[in-house]
């Protein structure tokens, strides 16, 4: 028996219609972008960077002694009638992630301020008084914009949805001695996951609670790269720690740059004259008055590193010790 013409033509149209929806069901599932990978270096190139980063620094880099202060969220993410105004996981998260970033950067040595009574509480425990170190500035900020989005787009056969986190960190670095800020700046972050479908088709996202995180972690990067700058600036300079005959004996060693035969100022430390019209005490310039070259290091960590040198042009005479200074050549 044959099948007549209308019944083929039917079987073949519903053919047609199957096929049809196996190509847009298959056209429908998104695909992850693509990912951008480096070529391989070859072995001269990965020889040639690990050289580059096992070299000493062509310039010291003076690390700057930082203590954490108030790091408090005032965004309206979080806030309630309910919770006590000491109890801040936000804040609490922001700062801990400023001090890991502040240490890994290897350019400050940061003390712990915001939990100073809990160091204190340990201290009494063992017995030990605890020594507390002066430092250099204080950081003091708060998160002042953070929070999440949806956005998307919907069409005639597709639809899209975005969840976006934002984050905005401002900073100021403040002088220990006057209170005086000195320098503020901010950083912002953003991350994001997206989703989308065709006639149903597609990736599905639920709530991403590690996009705030992310969010933060770039704020907190951005801003720390601004202080960097803000520090870099700066004139590098250390004290003379003892005068030994020839043998002078400075602060600072190999991990701030410190090498052997590099050459010094040394300067006398400028008078202190307060201005009529700031009310600050300005600190007049100093003069040179010898060279200094290292000849030596000692010390087993950044706390207690430092340097031999001795005089290769000028002399000492009739300076103490703690009325000079040592400076780089590079920024005197």
């Amino acid at each position: 028996m044959k099948a007549s013409s209308s019944t083929l033509g039917s079987s073949r149209r519903l053919a047609g219609a199957a096929l049809t929806a196996m190509l847009l069901a298959s056209c429908a599932v998104q695909t992850p972008p693509a990912v951008q990978k480096e070529a391989p270096q070859t072995p001269a190139q990965q020889l040639a960077a690990q050289q580059a980063a096992n070299a000493s620094p062509a310039r010291p880099t003076l690390k700057r002694k930082v203590a954490l202060g108030r790091v408090s969220n005032e965004s309206k993410y979080g806030q309630s009638l309910l919770r006590d105004t000491r109890d801040d996981p936000l804040g609490k998260q922001v700062t801990d992630m400023l001090s890991k970033a502040l240490t890994e950067s290897g350019a400050y040595l940061v003390f712990e301020r915001p939990d100073i009574g809990r160091l204190q509480d340990e201290s009494a425990l063992s017995g030990q008084k605890l020594n507390l170190v002066g430092v250099d500035a204080l950081i003091i900020g708060s998160l002042t914009e953070f929070g999440r989005k949806t956005v998307g787009q919907t069409g005639f056969l597709s639809d899209t949805k975005r969840q976006v986190a934002f984050a905005k960190l401002d900073l100021r670095l403040v002088d220990v001695n006057t209170g005086q800020v000195f320098f503020a700046t901010s950083g912002a972050g953003e991350a994001f996951n997206e989703s989308g479908a065709v006639f149903g088709f597609g990736s599905r996202a639920d709530y991403d609670g590690t996009l705030n995180d992310a969010a933060i972690r770039q704020a907190v990067s951005e801003a720390v790269n601004k202080l960097a700058g803000e520090m870099a600036t700066r004139p590098w300079q250390t004290s003379i720690l003892k005068v030994d005959g020839e043998r002078i004996f400075i602060a600072g060693g190999k991990s701030q740059g410190l090498r052997p035969g590099m050459v010094f100022s040394v300067q006398t430390l400028g008078e202190r004259v307060k201005s009529p019209q700031t009310g600050f005490d300005i600190t007049l310039p100093g003069r040179a008055v010898a060279e200094l070259r290292i000849d030596a290091l000692f010390g087993a960590s950044e706390v207690d590193e430092g340097a031999v040198g001795t005089l290769v042009s000028g002399t000492l005479q009739g300076h103490r010790p703690d009325q000079l200074t040592i400076r780089s050549k590079e920024q005197m």
